[in-house]
């Protein structure tokens, strides 16, 4: 008997990371997408530091199980040809002038470091920075902030990573087809084509991140799971950037990040209802440049290079894990949803996407 024939819709990080775990594991994959403008994965700053955030329970556990994937992940990627994805962990800093935020932010990283399960094993050694040790590792800052260090904190470049993630599923045998996936009904019977021709396949995935719902509305089937519109800036400085670390600000959704040759990354609206709406607006763009300003004066003078519109899937309710589960259809063809990772994907997505790959392929 060949191998398991099984259609990935979606080829954001939740597609390509299941499609590649899916393919290390003997699968044919077929990855279908539509390439339609909002995609997330192609947004998204790239954040992973999982170990300050307030959530507990299994979401925090899996955000910082998402973490401590990486390099296992990437050590699997370079195995099949993949080299760079942009990942580099150069440290994190969480800012506040408000010496309580800190004290709060502090206390429950402590707790985190010190747990049983080591769930903040990843997050180093964190260390408390004044205004200008924090301004020695990101120069721009506003010096009346200071500082948590969270040495662990890294970030990745979604683009990279989901072209490397693809470039990984075709080494692997696997095929990209660039179009609209359908999924079709009658009665037990579970097709799926891709413009107006029929795919073979024994299993499916679904993971086509804010479109989710749409693409699964044959199946008479949804998952609670909404758009969320995020608007980020892109600028350049006459600087070395390459080493300088996340910023995050206490109680708050904005954000610095730096990439290498100058580019910061300034970041993100939150746009609740926001539908499919792609266009980055005067409102938006104010949002994301007052809160990049308060944090880093130093940012007045920089080059506007691009902005970026993403659409995160989010799950309802917003404090929900990622709706993660098979279709239960009745139909022939098993049919699974791997969606609804909000802000978190680029960091949970790997990891759910191969333990996903592990629970079908044990299925087929």
């Amino acid at each position: 008997m060949g191998a398991s024939r099984v259609v990935v819709l979606g080829s954001g990080v939740a597609g390509a990371a299941t499609a590649f775990a899916l393919a290390r594991r003997g699968a044919a994959v077929t990855v279908v997408d539509a390439d339609l403008p909002g995609r997330a994965t192609d947004a998204g700053a790239g954040i992973i530091q999982p170990w300050s955030v307030s959530r507990e329970g299994e979401f925090y556990r899996l955000y910082a199980d998402g973490a401590a994937f990486y390099p296992s992940f990437i050590s699997a990627l370079a195995a099949h040809g993949v080299s760079d994805i942009g990942y580099r962990r150069p440290g994190a800093l969480v800012l506040s002038a408000d010496s309580a935020e800190l004290d709060e932010v502090e206390a429950r990283l402590a707790a985190r470091a010190s747990a049983v399960d080591a769930d903040g094993a990843e997050m180093g050694e964190v260390q408390r920075l004044d205004q200008g040790e924090a301004r020695t590792r990101f120069p721009l800052l506003d010096p009346t902030h200071s500082a948590l260090w969270i040495p662990g904190g890294g970030r990745v470049d979604g683009r990279m990573l989901r072209a490397g993630l693809l470039s990984a599923v075709t080494s692997l045998g696997g095929v990209l087809r660039e179009g609209t996936g359908v999924l079709h009904a009658a009665g037990t019977s579970i097709r799926v084509s891709v413009d107006d021709e029929l795919l073979e396949a024994d299993a499916i995935v679904v993971a086509a991140g804010a479109w989710t719902n749409l693409v699964l509305a044959p199946l008479d089937f949804s998952v609670p799971v909404e758009p969320q519109k995020g608007q980020i800036i892109h600028f350049r400085v006459d600087a070395d950037t390459s080493s300088w670390p996340v910023a995050q600000r206490t109680n708050s959704s904005h954000y610095l990040l730096a990439f290498d040759g100058g580019r910061i990354v300034a970041g993100a609206t939150r746009e609740f209802g926001s539908g499919f709406d792609t266009r980055a607006t005067a409102f938006g763009m104010q949002e994301v440049l007052r809160a990049a300003l308060v944090a880093a004066p130093g940012l007045a003078n920089a080059e506007v290079l691009e902005t970026r519109v993403g659409l995160r899937p989010l799950p309802l309710p917003h404090d929900q894990l990622p709706r993660v589960s098979r279709v239960d259809s009745g139909g022939s063809v098993p049919v699974w949803v791997n969606a609804g990772f909000g802000a978190a994907g680029l960091t949970m997505g790997p990891l759910v996407g191969d333990r996903l790959a592990a629970t079908i392929v044990g299925a087929l």
